[in-house]
């Protein structure tokens, strides 16, 4: 019996059976606890209901939790003993749990599954759930980000359509020419905000150009943050690229006020329904031509909690889930973190191209860690894009102060 948000289960009521056989069935039956963020139009909530009405020995109680109390609740509650048998959890913040203990082992399990085949998941999503190189969870979804242009535009500008940027000199070059101040439009549009949202859309530049977390004030990195500070500098992108997230500064691609924009497949429903002009996606653009690709990283993991009375009943519902990523998309607007999956059409010929381009980059999607510091990380990263596009340090003086508080982290 599936029971949502905690709520007392009713009595067991089974016609035409006994009720010695009743109270029989009843002790036999498990219960297992799922906490998620997911609303009733997301994943987990409908996931858990069709796997308690397919499981008549398993009765699953489901339970939302806010995005901000996940981390401090849950490990809270895994303190106490009281932890649910399951939970989805931010990727980031996944190697905090696994490190600390409070995820199960699932290496042993997984290799054993006849439905969760880590060789089906792309590189980066099966790196967020792996710590001291064994499997503590299951990748529950992904997303990534690409850019996104007015092919419009392009074409008013005497740009080709067809050949989107492919360095970082080429997008400098396009924004330049598309950055119209007389009818306010900027060249692009993207989020340097401070939160895990700027830290998402920065660290890929670094990774591309052969920094990383690890080396965030390499030559590369700087020259990354270099390139922010130009679209910044020349007003080729808005000046509340600063304080906006990321759904907002895609609002002004929408709205026809950037030409072009960095951004993920969250956002291609929107766009179907509020741009009135010819958008496209194409791979970010790399340092130079020949450069090793990357991109963010994104959404939750499944994770089973070392705690739990019901191991092989919680696994058994991870297998479930696992066993409908073909619909995650179809369903929910969300893309499976698995290669081996074939995205059904749409019938929105843009929309199909975009969700094309996007599986294309999450082959060089990294996750961002694994660490157990990684909020510590991601602060020190913020920090310094914040420094540098607002005039406060040079893009070399704020990553290397970034540097100094990782490399603390990192000990």
């Amino acid at each position: 019996m599936f029971i949502r948000n905690s709520l007392m289960a009713g009595a067991i009521a089974l016609a035409s059976v006994s009720s010695l056989a009743v109270a029989a069935y009843a002790a036999d039956e498990v219960t297992i606890t799922i906490w998620s963020l997911d609303k009733p139009e997301q994943p987990a909530l409908n996931l858990a209901r069709e796997f308690d009405e397919k499981e008549p020995g398993i009765k699953v109680e489901y339970r939302l939790i806010q995005f901000d109390d996940v981390v401090s609740e849950a490990m809270r509650a895994f303190s106490t003993g009281q932890a649910p048998d399951i939970i989805a959890i931010d990727n980031p913040e996944h190697a905090l749990f696994a490190s600390r203990g409070a995820f199960l082992d699932l290496t042993d399990k997984i290799a054993a599954s006849s439905v969760i085949k880590k060789e089906n998941y792309f590189p980066g999503p099966l790196n967020s759930v792996t710590w001291d190189e064994k499997l503590f969870g299951v990748p529950k979804a992904t997303n990534t980000i690409a850019l996104y242009y007015n092919a419009d535009m392009f074409k008013e500008k005497g740009l080709d359509p067809d050949k989107p940027p492919q360095t970082w000199d080429e997008l400098l070059d396009a924004a330049r020419k598309l950055t119209d101040p007389a009818k306010n439009v900027y060249g692009l549009a993207f989020s340097a905000k401070a939160s895990e949202e700027g830290t998402f859309q920065f660290l890929p530049w670094a990774q591309m150009a052969g920094g990383g977390y690890e080396k965030i004030n390499s030559d590369g990195a700087v020259k990354a943050l270099e390139a922010w500070k130009t679209l910044m500098t020349e007003k080729l992108a808005s000046p509340d690229s600063l304080t906006r997230g990321q759904w907002d500064s895609t609002g002004t691609f929408n709205s026809g006020n950037a030409a072009m924009a960095i951004s993920g497949p969250w956002e291609l429903n929107r766009m179907s329904e509020e741009a009135k002009f010819d958008w496209r996606v194409a791979l970010l653009p790399v340092p130079e031509a020949g450069a090793e690709r990357s991109s963010a990283m994104g959404d939750f993991n499944w994770a089973i909690f070392s705690s739990t009375k019901h191991p092989e009943e919680a696994f058994k519902a991870l297998e479930y889930f696992a066993s409908q990523d073909d619909k995650m998309f179809a369903n929910y607007g969300q893309l499976p973190a698995r290669s081996d999956i074939t995205l059904p059409a749409t019938g929105n010929d843009k929309k199909d191209a975009g969700l094309k381009v996007f599986q294309e980059q999450l082959k060089y999607a990294k996750a961002r860690g694994p660490h157990p510091q990684w909020p510590k990380i991601s602060k020190a990263i913020q920090d310094a894009i914040q420094a540098a596009l607002t005039g406060q340090m040079s893009p070399k003086d704020a990553l290397d102060q970034a540097a100094e508080k990782i490399n603390a982290v990192l000990g």
